[in-house]
């Protein structure tokens, strides 16, 4: 009897009116939750990524963070690098590197400055303009130590940049010099000819295309630019003499573009002897902390640069330009 009432109980739960929008609304509810869970975890998430992107956007768009080193009245050795090509597009170009200067040079706890040279060379132009930089600091801050320290290479354009400091120094090991003017190119002439390829050039100006390589080089031309690059070559021989002074021991290949290592260009006069930043900054800056100040290249400006290059390379220009490599 208790089970046919039970029995009974259970039908009339089952089949009471209403009971299937009761379950549907269960349900409905049941999703609504979950997907309400749903898009706060996903507005949780998206919202850490934003703000995780905000953060390397900000170190990407400004220099690089430094450390607040002067709380403690402490003295450091800035650092700055002059590394790889030195040209207007890369990063070892003299807004960069001037940039770094001023910056070093501002913070009332920079004891001397280091530049980590470890570069071939590159633009004249923006290697005096580092070099002069270097010159007028020196003016305005006597004592204020500027040393190159040479790693693998500080050749030509680089070398014109380390010339302005107060000390050079290198590893045995290093190569130092290359005190000298190139430009290079290619002549296809005689590769149109023997494909019957034909070069039809329009000029207004008789020296308009000088130079050009597809056409047979003039002698007067060429003439000409050996008399630039001279004059560029006498620049750089004229910096470098000031900046040696009487350390420098002249011989006829000290300005013929050789390079030498780092213990034969102490010899020379090239450098002033061997050791590592660590070496310098501890026994002749006395500052054995080191705080790097190269000004990074910044998000926005590299994203420009690219554009530009992007629309440049239909109008690029035979003509590369001399460099001090």
């Amino acid at each position: 009897m208790d089970n046919s009432s039970e029995q009974s109980n259970k039908s009339e739960v089952t089949q009471s009116p209403g009971w299937e929008r009761e379950l549907l609304e269960k349900l409905a509810f049941a999703a609504v939750t979950e997907q309400t869970k749903a898009r706060r975890w996903g507005i949780f998430f998206k919202s850490l990524m934003f703000l995780y992107l905000i953060v390397l956007l900000g170190m990407a768009v400004y220099p690089k963070f430094k450390q607040d080193i002067g709380v403690d009245g402490k003295y450091h050795t800035a650092v700055i690098d002059v590394v790889g090509p030195i040209a207007e597009d890369k990063q070892a170009n003299a807004d960069s590197i001037i940039d770094s200067l001023r910056e070093a040079v501002k913070d009332k706890h920079t004891k001397g400055i280091i530049l980590h040279a470890n570069s071939p060379g590159g633009s004249p132009v923006q290697s005096s303009y580092v070099y002069d930089e270097i010159r007028s600091i020196k003016k305005q801050h006597p004592d204020l130590p500027i040393i190159a320290v040479v790693s693998d290479m500080c050749a030509s354009g680089c070398y014109y940049i380390a010339a302005a400091s107060d000390k050079i120094i290198v590893n045995p090991a290093s190569l130092v010099g290359s005190i000298g003017v190139l430009m290079d190119g290619f002549g296809f002439v005689d590769v149109m000819q023997k494909t019957g390829v034909e070069r039809r050039l329009l000029t207004a100006g008789a020296h308009k295309a000088m130079l050009d390589p597809f056409s047979p080089p003039k002698e007067d031309e060429t003439l000409y630019m050996k008399g630039l690059l001279a004059q560029v070559h006498q620049q750089f021989i004229t910096a470098v003499k000031t900046g040696r002074g009487d350390r420098l021991k002249e011989t006829p290949d000290t300005f013929s573009g050789l390079v030498w290592t780092g213990e034969e260009g102490v010899k020379l006069g090239i450098a002033d002897g061997f050791g590592n930043q660590d070496y310098v900054a501890k026994e002749l800056i006395g500052a054995e902390e080191l705080v790097d100040f190269t000004q990074q290249e910044r998000l926005l400006d590299r994203l420009a640069g690219r554009l530009g290059a992007s629309f440049g390379q239909s109008f690029s220009s035979v003509i590369k330009g001399w460099s001090l490599q």
